[in-house]
C-alpha cells in the first residue's frame, strides 16, 4: 500500500476512534476520556491531510 493510501485510511481510523472515545466520555461524563478523543480526532484528520498531500506530490 501507497505510502499516502496508508496516511489516508490510519487518519480516518483514528477519526472515527475519537469520535467513539468522545461518545464515551459525553456518555460516562468522563472529561478526560471526552478530551482523548478529540485530541485523536484531530490527529487523524490531519494525518489523512498529509497522505492528501502526498498524493498530489506522487510520493
Amino acid at each position: 500500500m501507497k505510502s499516502s493510501t496508508r496516511d489516508q485510511v490510519e487518519g480516518t481510523f483514528h477519526e472515527v476512534k475519537g469520535a467513539l472515545k468522545q461518545a464515551a466520555g459525553k456518555l460516562t461524563d468522563n472529561p478526560k476520556l471526552k478530551a482523548e478523543g478529540a485530541v485523536e480526532k484531530i490527529t487523524g484528520k490531519v494525518q489523512e491531510k498529509v497522505g492528501q498531500v502526498k498524493k498530489v506530490f506522487g510520493k
